[in-house]
């Protein structure tokens, strides 16, 4: 208790000296005495953003390709499992088929992300669509190291609709 007193009397001290130290030259308005600078944007972090922040540092390891390859038959699997017990009785409705997308790609993503598999970044599509006596191309370009990265697909029909789920899978340096 007796150290913080002590430090607010010496913050007070130094903040009363300086203060004192300022001389206003002859002629200076009092207006400047009032005004007040403040700082709108600032390049370096506060102290809160800092330790809000988790940052982990990891050291070069390196390593140029994978250790594990990406299993591309466990992720179609997943894929297909997915897309059947998801769709396998639905029909298709344009409001049901928007909101299916977004949950299936989320599901496939977590169920892929399970597995473990490290230094891949993952991207999950998944198209939905009306089987109407119509064709549909997709078609997708990547630039990529075929030696490290890939993709797994899975096509998925009903009486009512199709749907197409990709799993990208881009090996992380």
């Amino acid at each position: 208790m007796a150290e913080r007193h002590n430090s607010k009397q010496l913050a007070w001290r130094l903040e009363q000296s300086a203060e004192n130290s300022h001389s206003e030259p002859e002629g200076q308005s009092r207006e400047n005495e009032v005004s007040v600078s403040t700082v709108s944007h600032s390049d370096e972090p506060s102290q809160r953003d800092e330790t809000s922040r988790l940052t982990v540092r990891v050291e070069n390891t390196y390593q140029l390709g994978p250790t594990k390859h990406f299993p591309v038959a466990t992720v179609n699997h997943i894929l297909k499992d997915v897309l059947t017990a998801y769709l396998q009785e639905a029909e298709y409705d344009p409001e049901f088929c928007r909101q299916m997308t977004k949950t299936i790609s989320e599901v496939i993503k977590a169920q892929v992300k399970e597995l473990m598999i490290p230094r891949y970044k993952l991207i999950v599509t998944v198209y939905i669509g009306q089987r109407d006596c119509q064709s549909i191309l997709i078609g997708s370009r990547c630039l990529w190291n075929p030696k490290s990265d890939t993709v797994s697909s899975y096509v998925f029909r009903n009486s009512t609709l199709f749907a197409l789920a990709n799993v990208y899978a881009v090996y992380f340096e």
